[in-house]
């Protein structure tokens, strides 16, 4: 029972470390390609790299579908929006306190409230369908445009576009391949430890995976906000929970239908309210504050306590 648990916490730990270097490939070898053929920097953040940093999420919740694990798939597009506003909104707010422009909480946040809601409506039946998932899909493409046309909202990455080399091609093509990797194995291993510890395939993909795919992110937004550049974070993040949900969730949906237990519908409603909070606390004064920060890290916190409580 020891072993077999620490070979599938090995399996998962393997796979977070793939996802996150096999991104990192990705995102430097596309961003340097797309710019070698002339694509502007904007265009390149708001598709090449934002695609390349949620590889992770996209490339789980897809093999998890793939493989029949549907609570790992949606409870990993779920989770990861929690863990976005809890731990990476909310840690980063504990680094520095966040500044935030109005026009993100106008736009981005209540959109991404939206996309939340429409969320919890797909899922009144505890199924995403091909047309349900194409729907999504479509949001996506509606917000690409409009984030294209207001000078890239939200999403202010920073971009690699220095001189291409004849190495970037097999980079990003490599970078891919340890993604998708990455991703079996730590869809693998979070099954096999639910099945060790006896918790629901949902758990530990709203938490374990959804931690694991998040990683990045967490990371490169404390970073930022060290360096004085924390009022990136804030667009960052609410435009990686909207890609979460229309893309990510949209082409799994598209990929093959899901069907998932009445703990999907009840962490998506949890969602909603992390979603309404984080919103609310944007627009209150546009400072993200650290104790407001430690509110979002708690509600992350009791979020997980009760994914395993409920087992």
């Amino acid at each position: 029972m020891v072993s077999a648990l620490l070979r599938d916490v090995a399996l998962v730990a393997v796979g977070v470390a793939g996802l996150w270097v096999g991104a990192g490939q990705f995102v430097a070898g596309a961003s340097r390609l797309a710019g070698r053929l002339g694509v502007s920097g904007l265009v390149v953040g708001l598709t090449v790299v934002s695609f390349g940093t949620s590889a992770p999420e996209l490339a789980v919740t897809v093999d998890a579908a793939l493989t029949g694990e549907a609570d790992i798939s949606v409870g990993n597009v779920v989770g990861s929006n929690v863990v976005n506003l809890g731990v990476v909104l909310g840690g980063t707010a504990l680094v520095r306190r966040l500044p935030v422009d109005a026009a993100l909480v106008r736009r981005d946040g209540a959109l991404m409230v939206g996309t939340v809601l429409a969320l919890v409506a797909i899922l009144w039946d505890l199924t995403v369908s091909r047309l349900e998932g194409a729907l999504l899909v479509a949001g996506l493409g509606g917000y690409l445009l409009v984030l294209l046309r207001t000078d890239g909202g939200g999403f202010d990455h920073e971009v690699d576009t220095g001189p291409f080399r004849p190495s970037d091609a097999p980079r990003l093509l490599g970078g891919l391949a340890v993604v998708i990797v990455g991703a079996h194995l730590l869809v693998t291993g979070a099954a096999s430890t639910a099945a060790d510890l006896g918790v629901s395939e949902w758990a530990i993909g709203a938490t374990v995976v959804a931690l694991g795919t998040s990683t990045p992110e967490l990371v490169t937004s404390v970073a930022a906000a060290s360096r004085g550049e924390a009022d990136l974070a804030a667009g960052n993040v609410v435009g990686s929970c909207v890609f979460n949900v229309l893309g990510v969730l949209g082409v799994a949906g598209v990929v093959t239908p899901l069907s998932v237990g009445p703990a999907a519908f009840t962490g998506t409603l949890w969602l909603l309210g992390v979603s309404v909070v984080a919103t609310l606390l944007l627009w209150s004064r546009r400072v993200l504050s650290r104790p407001e920060g430690a509110l979002l890290v708690a509600l992350n916190a009791l979020d997980w306590v009760v994914a395993f409580l409920g087992r």
